[in-house]
């Protein structure tokens, strides 16, 4: 079965060609600033599918939503298994117990 983590070792693999060939290498190479800015692209596209109620666009959408963000946590040089640990820590207590947790911005 496909998982985040086959994502990721093929963004780092597909990260390292040329940019002329790879659509990957090209994000990584224009840098995390216009990375990060498609990413919020396919955030925006991925909830108005969610709220269109478009199953079939939904997936597709989130389907790039979460290549995007994997691309993101490349350039940032963050692995998936650090934000994932972060999940399993967060799991250890309810949703409204950890948001409350948190520091105000």
């Amino acid at each position: 079965m496909f998982s985040l983590s086959d994502l990721e070792r093929i963004v780092a693999e597909r990260a390292k060609a040329s940019p002329e060939e790879s659509w990957t290498a090209k994000l990584v190479a224009s840098g995390q600033e216009k990375a990060a800015k498609k990413l919020g692209e396919e955030a925006i596209e991925t909830v108005i599918a969610a709220m269109g109620q478009d199953r079939k666009n939904l997936t597709a959408e989130a389907a790039d939503l979460l290549y995007h963000l994997i691309v993101v946590l490349k350039i940032a040089e963050l692995p998936l298994q650090d934000v994932l640990n972060e999940l399993e820590r967060r799991t250890g207590q309810s949703g409204l117990q950890e948001k409350a947790s948190r520091k105000p911005s």
